[in-house]
């Protein structure tokens, strides 16, 4: 099995500095992360919205906010102050405790994916869990059940129409999504991230550059970024499953989504582009390479969504199960064939292999997947 040497040192070091029982006892220890973690999550949030807005700004030839505070920092402060004090309006004819815990429901399952992702050696509310991956599956698609709730509990068809997409769209990207994570474990022969990790001696994004690209496209899909935002597209359902919210549980749909982002960027960090690893800076700063990593990434989905048009949702659907799932089979039985053939040691061979595989699976996949034209009824 191809599995390169782990590196242990990081964590050595780390562990001088801080014991692994800090701050002292399960409870202490849980409570002192997780208020980290919550708060960073905010945070971040609040600078993607930031960087989103301003990104797409400049790439559209034009300013984006630039009033509150200097060149407009301030910004996402006022947006959240400004929805935290609109009224709550619930819908006569709505499921109010559906309508009222489906914001909840979406929002918890996101923040309980960053309890396991390694933003540093050793650095994780759940420390090292051995099946990390399999934890970041499961945990990732319950903020559909929520999703679901919205628009089922809003009683207007445009809302449950919208939350269908959702559904639909998970169920759909879901299978690419495993099966290219699927060739990552398969290189670095374990389900924990902070193993995938440190096994990344050369970064995966080198060796399953094909993988990268299905996981990030169908994440992005998942998480409703453009061009896949059809759960939202207001020109065909007024607002998709939001449609009948407002103040604060309107705040907590449009944290989901950021958050979700930010979820997907950590995670397409630590499964392809080598975590918190990286040049330079001592073992106690290499988390300042995992947040970079995560803007770079974050960057690229703003890059999309100011570039890309959105499609229909019947291209939505034929682009995961006629182009994406084919892909990600091959890619993991191709995968599979070299962890086997090739001796250990030898991953710098799978480099152009895998670059020419990927080239040539894009080629006649293009060929045979013709995205429908034409008037669809949906």
């Amino acid at each position: 099995m191809i599995m390169s040497n782990l590196d242990l040192n990081n964590l050595g070091n780390l562990q001088k500095v801080l014991p692994p029982d800090w701050p002292g006892g399960f409870w202490w220890h849980w409570l002192v992360f997780t208020t980290i973690i919550i708060n960073a999550v905010l945070i971040l949030v609040m600078a993607f919205i930031y960087i989103e807005r301003r990104g797409m700004g400049r790439m559209q030839s034009r300013l984006g906010p630039n009033r509150t505070g200097p060149f407009g920092i301030f910004q996402p402060v006022a947006d959240a102050i400004k929805v935290l004090l609109k009224e709550d309006i619930v819908p006569d004819t709505a499921d109010k405790v559906v309508h009222w815990l489906a914001p909840l429901i979406a929002f918890v399952p996101t923040l309980m994916i960053f309890a396991v992702v390694p933003f540093g050696a050793g650095w994780s509310l759940a420390g090292d869990l051995n099946v990390g991956v399999l934890y970041v599956t499961a945990i990732g698609s319950i903020s559909t059940v929520g999703v679901f709730m919205a628009g089922w509990g809003s009683s207007n068809k445009y809302s449950l129409l919208g939350a269908m997409r959702n559904v639909a769209a998970v169920v759909s990207y879901e299978m690419p999504l495993v099966l290219s994570v699927a060739s990552v474990v398969l290189l670095a022969g374990s389900l924990s991230l902070h193993e995938i990790v440190q096994a990344q001696s050369i970064p995966f994004i080198l060796l399953q550059p094909l993988a990268f690209l299905i996981f990030f496209m169908a994440g992005c899909a998942e998480i409703n970024r453009s061009p896949f935002d059809l759960m939202e597209a207001d020109s065909e359902i007024v607002a998709g499953f939001h449609t009948e919210y407002s103040g604060m549980k309107f705040a907590m749909f449009y944290l989901v989504e950021y958050a979700e982002a930010l979820a997907l960027s950590a995670l397409i960090t630590t499964f392809f582009l080598g975590g918190w690893q990286g040049p330079l800076l001592p073992p106690n700063f290499q988390w300042l390479w995992f947040v970079a990593k995560v803007f770079i990434v974050f960057f690229v989905m703003v890059w999309t969504r100011t570039t890309l048009p959105r499609v229909r949702i019947d291209q939505l659907m034929g682009f995961s199960w006629k182009f994406l799932l084919p892909l990600s089979i091959i890619n993991l039985i191709a995968t599979a064939i070299q962890v086997l053939v090739l001796p250990e040691g030898s991953l710098w061979v799978m480099i152009p292999v895998n670059f020419t595989i990927a080239a040539v699976l894009i080629l006649i996949g293009s060929n045979f997947f013709t995205p429908g034209r034409g008037r669809v009824e949906v």
